[in-house]
């Protein structure tokens, strides 16, 4: 091997040391922020349960995180990080400051005007993404959501602000305080669902004030990081600007592209606004209960890796650029199929363990249960649509997942209309599962078609592994589950306790089973 070669494997093996490091800061932050999410949906459903109270906050509160994710974390984040680390490679730190200081203006004055244009129609959104509320005449659902929606609604200009500090953040490397930030939120929500909601006419209206002083306090836990790198930005309105310019370009297409998952669920939204009241709820906690590992390994690994694959692209070093995206992929099938399978098996036990207390029924805890199965199924497809998209966008091609994200969009609505009469709210959260690996295979083929990527040796041997390692850990779990009316029985504590028993045991088995058959860690790395 010539001495170049080995060069190019010895940077190859660093670099994914080090995202490897990166990602497991990323997935500490993360695991701390979705620990206090879970114990929000917990205080959540002991007040609140799956009601009519908790349909209309789950509504006002998903409609801004959609457009935070289109506008933010989205597309915005996938067409911003890319030119910053262009500007960061090839170009000086004063070009870097400028970039950031126009964006941060440009960026701001548009979430100003879409946020206005939010509270002042915010009884015509309602009436739009929750269709069922104004069929159905639900007079005291369409008033509560309509001011719901005007307290939270703001929250969409503080957190997109916060997804621009925190991308910069990861840009210059900085993982840890963007992924620490959504704890806020969450106790944000804990705070104000305890100690405000006594002091309110309309006990929920507290978790409304508590999404919209989170925002405030996400925003500017940030702003001392970026203050540490010299990058707190100075905002300046430049549509003209070469980098704005470059960033709008990228970005407008990717709007749709990137967020079909999001708009997905908000056809789901709109169609469980017809079912009967807590179907909206029942999607939400089966949702959270999927957002856990999608967010701690799905979403951590394509954190760590756009910054990356962005250098790699500007560096022309494609051979770098496919190894990346291997190693991100065996990453997800390695913590995303047992993650799939555990949720898909445990899903009763799982949302009783958690939520049965207080106003939550045990008719509550099937019917979230049944969705979470259908959302499960799909966790390794929204977890590969995660970490193959950046592989377009750190190329600045953003048409092509706007493609690919049309057809899995359209699937999706068909799904959903062939589905939800006979299965109701699980069959919206089925159809949503499908249409991800839909949009997944049609990534993956796309970057094999033009060559970005190209298998490396052992995949076969390796998913051999992880299915055996699965049916051993499977077998374990059956085992192990005492029977489903137990669960109903015991105090929070006793079924905490047991079921944490329950995973540990199975991820022992996983992990065993995965030596046994010859796996090795270090391979993650090589």
């Amino acid at each position: 091997m010539s001495d170049t070669e080995n060069s190019t494997e010895e940077k190859v093996v660093k670099d994914q040391r080090r995202l490897l490091k990166s990602s497991g800061i990323v997935s500490l932050m993360t695991l701390v922020s979705r620990v206090f999410g879970l114990v929000r949906d917990m205080v959540i459903a002991y007040f609140f349960g799956a009601g009519a109270g908790a349909d209309v906050f789950f509504l006002a509160f998903r409609i801004p995180n959609l457009f935070r994710r289109l506008f933010a974390e989205g597309a915005f984040s996938q067409a911003f990080v890319p030119v910053l680390s262009e500007y960061k490679e090839k170009r000086s730190r004063e070009d870097v400051k400028e970039l950031v200081d126009n964006v941060s203006g440009t960026l701001g004055v548009n979430l100003v005007l879409i946020t206005l244009v939010g509270v002042v129609g915010a009884e015509f959104i309602i009436s739009v993404f929750a269709a069922g509320f104004v069929y159905h005449d639900s007079v005291g659902k369409l008033a509560l959501a309509t001011e719901m929606l005007r307290v939270t609604f703001p929250y969409l200009l503080l957190i997109s602000m916060t997804a621009f500090s925190g991308a910069i953040l990861n840009t210059f490397g900085r993982f840890a305080a963007p992924a620490f930030t959504p704890v806020l939120l969450n106790l944000s929500l804990i705070l104000c669902a305890v100690y405000l909601r006594p002091y309110l006419d309309v006990p929920v209206m507290a978790l409304a004030w508590g999404v919209l002083i989170a925002g405030v306090a996400q925003l500017t836990f940030q702003l001392p990081f970026l203050a540490s790198e010299q990058l707190l930005p100075r905002p300046k309105v430049k549509f003209r600007d070469e980098g704005v310019k470059q960033i709008l370009t990228l970005m407008l297409p990717a709007l749709f592209g990137v967020s079909v998952g999001q708009i997905n669920l908000l056809l789901d939204t709109v169609l469980a606004s017809f079912l009967e009241t807590g179907s909206l709820s029942w999607l939400y906690y089966s949702d959270r209960l999927l957002e856990l590992p999608l967010a701690l390994f799905g979403i951590t690994i394509a954190t760590v890796i756009l910054p990356s694959l962005s250098r790699e692209h500007a560096n022309e070093s494609a051979e770098e650029f496919s190894e990346t995206l291997n190693w991100a992929m065996r990453l997800v099938f390695l913590l995303g199929v047992p993650a799939s399978v555990a949720l898909i098996f445990l899903a009763k036990p799982l949302i009783a363990t958690l939520f049965y207390q207080g106003e939550m029924t045990e008719r509550d805890v099937s019917m979230a249960a049944l969705s979470l199965m259908a959302y499960a199924v799909g966790l390794l497809g929204h977890m590969l649509v995660k970490v193959l998209a950046p592989g377009f966008f750190s190329r600045q091609d953003t048409s092509t997942p706007v493609r690919y994200g049309v057809v899995a969009l359209v699937a999706n609505m068909v799904l959903n209309l062939m589905l939800v009469w006979h299965f109701k709210h699980a069959g919206l959260a089925l159809a949503t599962s499908l249409s991800a690996f839909i949009n997944a295979g049609l990534l993956f083929y796309g970057l094999v078609q033009t060559r970005v990527v190209t298998l490396n040796p052992g995949w076969g041997v390796f998913l051999a592994r992880v299915v055996f390692a699965n049916l051993c850990m499977l077998a374990v779990l059956y085992l192990v589950s005492p029977a489903e009316m137990t669960w109903f029985g015991l105090g929070f504590w006793h079924r905490f306790g047991m079921m944490l028993l329950i995973c540990a045991t199975g991820a022992v088995t996983y992990g065993a089973s995965l030596l046994l058959v010859g796996y090795r860690p270090k391979e993650s790395v090589r």
